[in-house]
């Protein structure tokens, strides 16, 4: 089982490196974390052009059942994600979620994935989602697993 997080640019603060190694050193005893950097195109002034560079190099980078990050995407209870996530890993062998960078993805890659996810209506910074999404998949192991872990 693979879970590939395809993301937009770097983690440059020390403190979300940190957090995320935690939850991936966490995930490493239920599954493979791939995490996959996407270069920021912010060498250009028109953010629609930004989106479309991103978001080639993003769909190039997906493989098996891909889910977006997006604001208008189904919100999930833990219980129902770790679910989903469990029947998701029963059928693929991968797994892949995107998460754009700060000036969002391309409609060409809104278009082409179907599955859209959302953790709620407020907008994270794309370091902080990457934090909540591994945290979030660490959960729905931990759920699926009995552990008291989740509460």
């Amino acid at each position: 089982m693979t879970i590939r997080i395809v993301c937009v640019g770097t983690l440059k603060e020390k403190f979300w490196t940190e957090a995320c190694n935690e939850y991936i050193k966490r995930l490493n005893k239920f599954c493979k974390i791939e995490i996959i950097e996407v270069a920021e195109e912010n060498k250009y002034s028109i953010v629609e052009k930004i989106k479309e560079i991103e978001g080639k190099n993003i769909l190039e980078k997906v493989k098996g059942k891909t889910y977006l990050l997006d604001l208008c995407g189904n919100q999930y209870s833990s219980e129902e994600f770790a679910i989903n996530l469990k029947n998701d890993l029963l059928n693929n062998s991968v797994i892949s979620f995107i998460i754009g960078g700060s000036n969002g993805v391309s409609e060409e890659v809104k278009q082409k994935i179907k599955y859209k996810i959302s953790f709620g209506k407020t907008t994270f910074p794309h370091n902080l989602a990457r934090v909540i999404l591994l945290e979030q998949i660490y959960r729905c192991f931990m759920i699926n697993s009995g552990s008291t872990y989740h509460k």
